[in-house]
């Protein structure tokens, strides 16, 4: 066994993805013809010698000793050369950091590490195998990013000078958004304190590369409110206040953890001095268009960005409305725009990541809130309108542009007095557009 799940077996972390590197083997076809006993054997790096085996609960990677060799740009710019015969510290020198390259012979029942990776473990150092090996990927930049983070280890000081010389000269360039987006997701989803990264990519100089990251940077904020300091401080706040409330759904806890790192993008845009106070006025709608192109930079999944730009729209909408002691209408109303209980954990998020007192007025305004949400039954969806299409089109209405106004009429009613019936509806329509 080599790699990440020795790492994690002296972390005490569990693990169900193991690398397994097999030796004093021929060829490929040699081990998957012996692997295909024992389950479903997939190709999923052939070229790179790896074979997946998916047996029960767990998944293996059997692969080949190989060894690396950068010839051209992007991941694929490799010449890879696999041969059984390598010895194991030969074989460990393609890899990224030291922490990752132990392995465990069970042939001889030892610890195989060639480059004191269990020392590193043990000093929670990130520290690189080898200088001309390691520049030859520079998703290992985001890779120590995000190994920081989710381990809370501090950077060896000749690691983080190279990454941040492939920085300067611009080698994160020739990274594939979707390759970016896995290390970011791993940082987002990980690690008990995000916050490590994002300091590091700020220290790397990689926010050059996030214009909206790096506008937070020097935005003030009313003192107030904001003790902490600027955007950038509070967002690296959130973030790990969010960290605290995953859901355990790693789909619903990305987009909610996006929307809590660009729920200020608006602000850089709309804050003045008013009256002697800083302000942001509407920064929840102006932080839409950045959203949408911060998250272009990282991923063209559509549904993934159109889950996260409603929780930046409306981030502000829970306080607003305990603030205000709004009518349940209200809370009606802003369940037709977003999912509450989803944007309540962002709300909270935002609430609790700034050095304020009282922090427990921020879980009193979101249960007032999400309670009132779940006594309406709108919590999760918008309330279920009465009156439908083809309750229209029974009446002679043909479908058109006036369909969407008649229902949007029809909700409105809905909305401002629940207990109207579908009838009653359909009668004030009636009335209303001079249906015969």
């Amino acid at each position: 066994m080599v790699g990440g799940c020795i790492r994690d077996y002296y972390l005490g972390n569990i693990c169900k993805d193991y690398d397994i590197e097999v030796y004093d083997v021929k060829s490929l076809h040699c081990l998957e013809s012996t692997l295909e006993k024992f389950g479903k054997v997939v190709h999923a790096g052939k070229s790179f010698g790896v074979i997946k085996l998916h047996c029960e609960k767990f998944e293996f990677d059997f692969a080949l000793p190989r060894t690396e060799k950068k010839v051209g740009l992007g991941h694929q710019g490799f010449e890879v050369t696999t041969n059984g015969n390598l010895d194991f510290c030969e074989a460990s020198l393609r890899r990224d950091f030291t922490i990752n390259a132990m392995g465990y012979d069970f042939k001889n029942k030892k610890l195989l590490d060639p480059f004191n990776g269990r020392i590193d473990l043990e000093g929670k150092i990130l520290r690189h195998i080898k200088d001309e090996t390691f520049v030859e990927d520079p998703l290992r930049v985001y890779r120590a990013v995000q190994f920081c983070a989710r381990l809370e280890f501090s950077m060896h000081e000749k690691t983080f000078e190279l990454c941040k010389q492939m920085v300067s000269k611009n080698e994160l360039e020739e990274l594939a958004s979707e390759r970016i987006f896995e290390e970011f997701k791993k940082l987002l989803l990980k690690a008990k304190k995000p916050s490590i990264g994002f300091e590091l990519i700020k220290e790397l100089g990689i926010l050059k590369y996030y214009p909206q990251l790096d506008a937070l940077i020097g935005c003030e904020q009313d003192g107030e409110y904001h003790p902490e300091g600027d955007v950038w401080v509070h967002t690296l706040m959130c973030l790990d206040e969010m960290a605290g409330l995953r859901t355990g759904d790693d789909y619903k806890d990305l987009y909610l953890t996006l929307g809590v790192l660009c729920h200020d993008f608006g602000k850089p845009h709309t804050s003045e001095i008013r009256n002697g106070r800083i302000t942001s006025y509407n920064h929840e709608k102006e932080g839409v268009e950045p959203t949408i192109e911060f998250l272009k930079l990282l991923t063209n999944e559509k549904k993934l960005i159109e889950k996260v730009i409603p929780l930046v729209q409306y981030h502000l909408a829970p306080f607003q409305l305990y603030l205000q002691n709004s009518s349940l209408k209200a809370i009606k109303r802003l369940a037709t725009k977003v999912n509450i209980e989803e944007l309540c954990i962002v709300c909270l998020a935002d609430c609790k990541g700034r050095d304020i007192p009282n922090k427990e007025k921020c879980d009193e305004a979101v249960l007032w809130v999400l309670n009132n949400a779940k006594e309406l039954n709108v919590h999760n969806e918008k309330m279920q309108s009465l009156v439908m299409g083809r309750d229209l089109i029974s009446l002679g209405i043909k479908p058109g542009a006036v369909f969407k106004d008649i229902l949007e009429f029809s909700y409105e009613l809905q909305i401002e007095n629940e207990e109207f019936s579908k009838q009653e509806l359909i009668e004030k329509i009636t009335k209303k557009f001079m249906v015969v």
